[in-house]
């Protein structure tokens, strides 16, 4: 059954990718990822990706043609008028919302260096945490400082309240951890810029789908217009790689790194 977002609050609880065409995300995302999709009745032109059954993420079409084709976390809050009152507070921005639908509340909102986000009041889905099942592998934000990133996100979200449900902070050298019942539900990272020429130097929510084959998932990508956009990063755990899906969004693929493979430097 699902529970309402006062039960886990300030932590992720869902992605959706906004794009100018669904039919050809859901035949790149269906390739690469091995997802299905059914209408989601509560919107229209906009699917459920499903992963063996269960929930992954949405998908739904741009409104406007000026906006950028992405994939955006949702935060469950539990008053999405107040959490959009603080984040306007603190010089960021709400661009959509908050607006009712499906039984709760959302809003489409960027923080001071321009990464977009959502929050979401109302019921979250059963299971679906980042790290497990099928959601996402994780979440990293990217942006200018770490530390006044996560204490806007703190203030805005909630974060280090000690309440039931509420996500907790770790400071990890140069990094901020985000837990939640003692799993690491994001990480943020300092040193993007606005004005860097590089797409993934610019201070944006990365979102990482796991894959069991990172070299075929890349193929499968590149077959059907994506582009790979990074070198394939090798560390002791894992290989990634950042692509562009064939609407031009971004995302990273993680996979286990295989026996005997050495880690890059």
């Amino acid at each position: 059954m699902a529970v309402f977002s006062d039960a886990m609050f300030g932590a992720p609880c869902w992605v959706t990718l906004l794009t100018q065409d669904l039919g050809a995300a859901q035949d790149f995302y269906g390739a690469v990822l091995g997802w299905d999709f059914r209408p989601d009745t509560r919107r229209e032109n906009f699917c459920v990706a499903l992963q063996d059954g269960a929930p992954v993420g949405g998908l739904g079409v741009l409104t406007g043609h000026a906006a950028a084709v992405a994939w955006t976390p949702y935060f469950a809050v539990t008053d999405a008028n107040a959490a959009a009152d603080r984040i306007r507070e603190r010089s960021a921005t709400v661009a959509v919302g908050p607006l009712s639908f499906g039984g709760g509340r959302a809003a489409l909102a960027a923080d001071r260096d321009g990464a977009t986000f959502g929050i979401w009041e109302g019921r979250v889905r059963p299971g679906w945490r980042i790290g497990t099942r099928k959601a996402p592998a994780r979440l990293e934000l990217r942006t200018k400082d770490a530390f006044e990133a996560a204490i806007f996100y703190g203030q805005v979200l909630e974060w280090g309240t000690g309440r039931p449900g509420s996500c907790e902070v770790t400071y990890e050298g140069s990094e901020v951890a985000l837990h939640h019942d003692h799993d690491i539900v994001a990480r943020i990272s300092g040193g993007a810029a606005r004005t860097d020429p590089d797409p993934l130097g610019r201070p944006r929510w990365h979102v990482h789908f796991s894959v069991a084959d990172l070299d075929a998932a890349i193929a499968q990508a590149e077959s059907r217009s994506g582009r790979l956009v990074s070198p394939v990063v090798s560390t002791a755990a894992e290989r990634r790689a950042s692509l562009r899906d064939s609407g031009g969004g971004l995302f990273t693929l993680t996979a286990p790194r295989t026996a005997g493979e050495t880690p890059a430097p």
